[in-house]
């Protein structure tokens, strides 16, 4: 396999890099780690959309550019590694177009494609409910069937962009005796409908990025469905692995691991052999994880779906985010535990943040437990 990147992407790079470099909303947010969660900004958004790097792969009829996924992955890449503001168009150029793509009808590919790649339309996803996090199977949230269309009725929880999306794509039971498999639609459904009420929820950063949604008899057509009746959760499967395998699993505090890094450097902790092997070993790891995310994007570019080879990329690179941020602690001493707002806080106090976000990391998307399983028996073969 040849791992070099053509002239074209080389240049597609530089190109980003000179867009970022003179964009004004990069200097403008607080702190530049997890853009793609805590980074909302429709205008950003707008200007990547003229640029046409929203939607990159997708065909030209859709506002696409019909480039590859290495292509976006190098989009991604810098985006995140500069700390971009990417909040506002990330699910929908993530996991929405490319479902809408495979399952969705001409008419929602024709309204809402051009428009996602344009930066204009925002999206949170309702899957996660109180009683069904990792195992979507269980979830409640039921979507009665009329002949005109649905009436929804339950809840959703840590939805995130839930209190700022256009859209939510919402999975809900349609069949309420069925297997518990099966009977699970996809529906997009606008945040403005009446009956739809959200309730953010703080995490321990102080954030509010996420939320409870709640159905109280929401009535939607039936132009909301998106591919088959009951067949849902077949089609999301396809979804999870583009959730899960982007480079944002490893890049999320990778502005923070640059920075702890030049300090430890100017502290003189480098001089160390001990702690300059522990920098080398998370240095190493890095890149490894970065290998995986390319080759998943590899594996996409040559029309192959990576299941278990996301699962891998995702368990591995968000432990080691979970690392990095433990090791920027430690390189920032009893210092670290200074929050944003405190004047005495190096690096802004960016350090106590990220260890207190850390948890989510390996968590959202799906647990490390459960894409273990999904290594064991997609990628092993071994029995369930």
């Amino acid at each position: 396999m040849d791992f070099r990147l053509s002239s074209e992407q080389k240049q597609l790079r530089r190109e980003v890099r000179e867009f970022l470099a003179d964009d004004p909303a990069i200097s403008a947010r607080p702190f530049p780690e997890d853009g793609w969660i805590s980074g909302w900004d429709r205008g950003f958004s707008r200007r990547l959309g003229q640029k046409g790097w929203i939607g990159l792969t997708w065909p030209t009829r859709y506002g696409g550019m019909e480039r590859s996924y290495l292509d976006r992955l190098i989009v991604t890449e810098e985006l995140l590694r500069a700390g971009a503001p990417v909040a506002a168009h990330w699910f929908g150029d993530r996991q929405i177009g490319p479902a809408l793509l495979a399952y969705g009808s001409n008419e929602q590919k024709h309204e809402l494609l051009p428009r996602i790649a344009r930066g204009e339309l925002s999206f949170c996803v309702g899957m996660s409910e109180p009683n069904a996090g990792s195992d979507l199977a269980a979830l409640a949230t039921q979507a009665r069937v009329h002949e005109d269309g649905f009436s929804i009725r339950g809840q959703k929880t840590w939805t995130s962009f839930a209190p700022l999306a256009d859209y939510c794509y919402l999975v809900a039971r349609t069949d309420p005796d069925s297997d518990r498999h099966q009977g699970i639609s996809e529906l997009l459904v606008p945040m403005g409908t009446p009956g739809i009420s959200v309730r953010p929820i703080r995490d321990m950063v102080g954030e509010s990025h996420f939320g409870d949604v709640f159905f109280d008899d929401v009535r939607v057509p039936r132009s909301a469905l998106i591919g088959k009746l009951n067949r849902g959760f077949y089609q999301i499967m396809q979804q999870l692995d583009y959730e899960r395998s982007g480079i944002e699993r490893l890049l999320s505090n990778y502005p923070l691991w640059r920075d702890a890094k030049r300090l430890a450097r100017e502290r003189g902790l480098t001089r160390d052999p001990a702690f300059r092997d522990r920098l080398t070993r998370v240095e190493i790891a890095w890149h490894a994880g970065r290998g995986m995310i390319y080759r998943v994007a590899a594996l996409l570019s040559a029309g192959q779906i990576p299941n278990h080879e996301a699962a891998v990329a995702k368990t591995f690179c968000t432990s080691l985010e979970q690392h990095i941020a433990e090791l920027a602690a430690e390189i920032l001493g009893p210092a670290a535990q200074l929050m944003p707002g405190d004047e005495q806080a190096p690096l802004d106090g960016r350090a106590a943040r990220n260890l207190l976000y850390a948890p989510a990391y390996t968590i959202q998307g799906g647990t490390n437990n459960i894409l273990r399983n999904i290594i064991a028996t997609r990628g092993l073969g071994l029995p369930d």
